[in-house]
């Protein structure tokens, strides 16, 4: 008998709310799961680590891709499954594993999905489910945060986005797995664990979320038309040749800057530094999606 978990960030909203999500989850046969709301998605790992002690053996995460994240982080390599209900921005994971952002669908692939193990990255220390940046990206994952999205949206990313194309170049070196790979000036650093960002951008289109291998991308524009040449890339999914980007994959990469930089996890903010290890855990988590139609 499956044992039913919830980890609700409440302040994100999907269909009719948490609500019907105790509605259908009542029809579905789950009228008493285990259920945590928290304020912000930095008090989600406690209670999805307390849900697993407590015997959920499928935990549904509720909000944002920071909440997926920090379940994410605590829960990898336990017992247990995730199943995404996307009610956040970006959705980066729910949207690279097409899971529906539409909450009957969604809790209905949860239940009776297929089971797809994957690979994490780890970045400092910390998993990740889809990507982490160093650098432009991150400064743009920042800015956006809090007021300014809640009030636009995905529109915030692009305001957020235009701004950071005046950031300057950091020097960077950078090994992948023991052998220099990298040195010289660059505005962003990307791994990636699956290839898609937000709004149909596609920075690594040959990843794949259970090669035990990550992607690393660096981007070397230095003002806003170079970063809109590189974006025009990325939409057509072909920025592998552009001449302003490197791209490499490995299981650890070792990052250095010159100076402190802010770097992001699946879109989260974090205090800047100048060091960076990246590496890959494989097969730790085991993921919901959608059932494949028969050929």
């Amino acid at each position: 008998m499956t044992s039913v978990a919830v980890i609700a960030h409440r302040n994100k909203t999907l269909g009719g709310g948490l609500a019907e999500l105790r509605t259908v989850l009542t029809e579905k046969g789950f009228p008493d799961p285990i259920w945590y709301e928290v304020p912000k998605s930095s008090k989600a790992p406690k209670f999805a680590r307390k849900a697993v002690a407590d015997g959920a053996d499928l935990l549904f995460i509720w909000g944002g891709d920071g909440t997926v994240q920090q379940c994410v982080d605590a829960v990898a390599g336990k017992p247990v499954d995730l199943a995404i209900l996307p009610a956040g921005t970006a959705n980066l994971l729910a949207n690279n594993l097409e899971i529906p952002i539409d909450l009957r669908e969604a809790v209905d692939v949860g239940l009776n999905g297929e089971r797809r193990t994957l690979d994490v990255g780890v970045l400092n220390g910390e998993r990740f489910a889809v990507m982490a940046g160093v650098g432009f990206d991150a400064i743009m994952m920042r800015d956006a945060d809090g007021e300014l999205k809640s009030h636009l949206g995905r529109l915030a990313y692009v305001w957020t986005g235009v701004r950071a194309t005046h950031m300057t170049s950091r020097k960077v070196r950078i090994e992948i797995d023991g052998e220099p790979w990298f040195k010289g000036k660059a505005s962003c650093v990307l791994l990636g664990q699956m290839g898609n960002l937000a709004s149909g951008i596609v920075a690594f289109p040959d990843a794949r979320p259970d090669d035990g291998l990550l992607e690393i991308g660096v981007v070397t524009a230095e003002n806003a038309l170079q970063w809109a040449r590189v974006l025009s890339r990325l939409v057509v999914e072909d920025a592998k040749h552009s001449p302003l980007t490197q791209m490499g994959q490995g299981r650890t990469v070792d990052i250095k800057l010159d100076r402190p930089t802010t770097y992001e996890l699946d879109g989260g903010a974090r205090t800047a530094k100048k060091k960076f290890r990246a590496t890959i855990e494989p097969g730790v988590i085991t993921v919901r999606v959608p059932q494949k139609e028969a050929p």
